[in-house]
């Protein structure tokens, strides 16, 4: 018997594991855990019954075409059913749009930072990641991801509103990059955090890629929606990228109680309006604060805050975390926030306050 080991692929030694938000220790630890960009509310009205009901079939398998849950996307966002495909959460289908697109010699467009599954699920596919630093003001630099569109290129990821920062592209903007990126490379949207947007200039993704074949937009329940753990997002796209996404799904990969959940999320809207609408409240609360006390926070059209810290964020972060609040650092860069429960949010701000009078001294 040989001692050696199975030969992996060598690419997998450069790719940096995807790093989850610290979950709130509980006890004598932190109380509060504001690192995953998680909805503070219980799931909206129907969800529990429809997945009670659900369980009740875990012996069998789930609808392999999502049925139900893509006859009520088709409907909420008046698309074709042929347009919609499914997948274990925005980044899952993400990562779907890599096998799509992406292979060794390939290249992929996105800024950064911003979502830190795209360096992992690019690398993964064995194309090269093209990172384009944000502009000084934390946003996307579209004139930059633009120059570095070669004939290489096969996707470009635009995040909006951006992951960690929370800044937006808006629409004038957003709209002279897509007719000036070429027909062959494929746009896509990342939208995970649509429904907290409040400013009118951002545009709806979903109403871009209608007369635009190399635009594909993504959505997600777990954050708005409140389905983190039940692992289920979607693509809106033109036939061939929808219908290849779904020839890459994994079979079964979307269980009856995510499917169901998000059949009854979609219908319980006006609920999920109201909470959004409190939640967007408490964003408007803290980043007023945080400035107030003599942070600069950029302006945020999701539900997190991001603070730049540079070489302070681990040490921010622990003091968060002795006065019960666990927040998401970025080593070097800064940390970001989610917008969670009035009583979680009060006491990061106390934190924040106690540790902007010590940078002041």
């Amino acid at each position: 018997m040989s001692g050696t080991n199975p030969r992996l692929r060598a690419v997998l030694d450069d790719i940096p594991a995807y790093v989850p938000g610290k979950a709130a220790a509980g006890g004598n630890g932190p109380a509060f855990k504001l690192s995953s960009n998680e909805n503070p509310y219980p799931p909206l009205p129907g969800v529990m019954e429809s997945a009670l009901a659900a369980a009740g079939s875990l012996n069998r398998y789930p609808d392999l075409a999502a049925t139900g849950l893509v006859q009520a996307l088709a409907e909420r966002f008046a698309v074709p059913v042929s347009h919609l495909a499914t997948g274990t959460g925005s980044v899952g289908v993400a990562q779907q749009l890599l096998q799509i697109t992406a292979q060794a010699g390939d290249e992929v467009v996105y800024a950064w930072r911003s979502f830190e599954a795209y360096p992992i699920i690019t690398r993964i596919s064995g194309a090269k990641a093209v990172e384009v630093p944000l502009t000084g003001d934390e946003e996307h630099d579209l004139d930059a991801m633009l120059a570095a569109i070669t004939e290489r290129t096969r996707l470009v990821f635009v995040c909006n509103p951006n992951n960690p920062t929370g800044t937006v592209v808006r629409k004038a903007a957003l709209e002279r990059f897509l007719d000036r990126v070429p027909s062959d490379v494929l746009v896509v949207l990342d939208e995970a955090y649509r429904e907290f947007i409040r400013d009118p200039e951002v545009p709806d993704g979903v109403e871009l890629y209608r007369d635009r074949p190399n635009v594909c937009v993504l959505r997600t329940f777990s954050k708005a929606y409140g389905l983190a753990g039940l692992r289920i997002g979607f693509a809106i796209a033109h036939e061939p990228v929808a219908a290849a996404l779904r020839k890459t799904a994994v079979p079964f990969g979307v269980s009856q109680l995510a499917q169901d959940a998000a059949v009854a999320s979609l219908a319980a809207e006006s609920a999920l309006l109201e909470r959004v609408d409190a939640l967007v409240a408490e964003r408007a609360r803290i980043a007023g604060e945080l400035r107030a006390q003599g942070w600069t926070v950029p302006e945020t059209q999701a539900n997190f805050v991001w603070l730049w810290l540079g070489e302070r964020t681990l040490d921010f972060a622990a003091a968060c975390e002795r006065a019960g609040v666990v927040v998401r650092p970025f080593v070097g860069e800064g940390v970001r926030v989610t917008v969670a429960e009035t009583e979680a949010n009060d006491i990061f701000l106390s934190a924040a306050a106690s540790y902007r009078k010590e940078l002041d001294r």
